[in-house]
């Protein structure tokens, strides 16, 4: 999921990352509503509030929205920042960095919530301001990374190209386009993705109360993890292969060989003329 990059992705690849990282978007959207009457998985009507507040000439609300939108945009500029700096240095660390420092975030906001959040306004103006700048970081990766393919934080532009795929799908030629079917495949696994993830949060929020992101970061941790465990399969593999080939033994070869057993080996065959 966030070892490969830009066209070198799968739609396998992409579903997999839009589907995990849509649900937790949803999950985070509907926890931050419920709790804070706020949405934190995108800025667009926060973009009309701003609108809204400076009309009015509150300027106080301004500095706050203000900065609420700056801190997503800085998250997802941050999360492209350190993308594009280590990429060359390890894919995984550079993309796996901007979850981490999402689910520090998100943990931070449980551990607050459940042990020291009051209910105050200038509480949840700070706790809203971390939560966007923890889901502008997960849209600026997952967009960064698939080539703008994946964005999960909202639905407009999903639900948008959705519409225009299912008007084009009314021709022949467009359904028979395997590239536009990948694409209606990714949009529809990030929609459904993202309305299980609220309805999960929804459902479970007056159970768990803030302990809803504890359940967001062990989601996250499985997108870093799915990519770690393939990382060192491969390499456990490639140490193996190489043992066979060179005849060399090493740990990986032998704990393998534990594992699996020695492979049997096929008789060499004679040929006629040998006999």
């Amino acid at each position: 999921m966030l070892r490969n990059y830009s066209n070198s992705r799968t739609l396998g690849d992409n579903i997999r990352l839009g589907t995990l990282t849509a649900f937790t978007a949803g999950t985070i959207n509907i926890a931050s509503l419920l709790i804070f009457l706020s949405f934190t998985s995108n800025v667009t009507g926060h973009y009309a509030i701003l609108a809204a507040e400076i009309s009015k000439g509150n300027w106080t609300q301004v500095g706050v929205v203000g900065a609420w939108i700056f801190l997503f945009f800085f998250g997802s500029f941050l999360s492209n920042f350190i993308v594009i700096n280590f990429n060359k240095k390890s894919k995984y660390f550079a993309h796996a960095m901007p979850i981490v420092l999402e689910i520090i975030c998100l943990l931070f906001v449980g551990v607050y919530g459940q042990l020291y959040y009051q209910k105050t306004l200038e509480e949840t103006e700070y706790l809203v301001a971390l939560m966007l700048f923890a889901t502008g970081l997960q849209n600026g990766l997952t967009a960064s990374i698939s080539n703008f393919s994946v964005k999960t934080t909202h639905l407009t532009g999903t639900t948008t190209d959705l519409g225009i795929l299912a008007s084009m799908f009314t021709q022949k030629k467009y359904r028979r386009n395997g590239e536009l079917i990948g694409r209606a495949k990714l949009l529809s696994s990030i929609m459904v993705a993202y309305v299980l993830g609220a309805v999960f949060s929804g459902l479970t929020y007056y159970y768990l109360e803030f302990r809803v992101f504890y359940v967001i970061s062990i989601c996250l941790l499985i997108v870093i993890g799915y990519d770690a465990y393939k990382i060192h399969v491969r390499h456990f593999n490639t140490k193996y292969r190489y043992n066979r080939i060179y005849k060399k033994p090493n740990l990986f070869a032998y704990l393998y060989e534990k594992i699996h057993g020695i492979p049997k080996r096929e008789k060499k065959r004679k040929l006629v003329f040998e006999e």
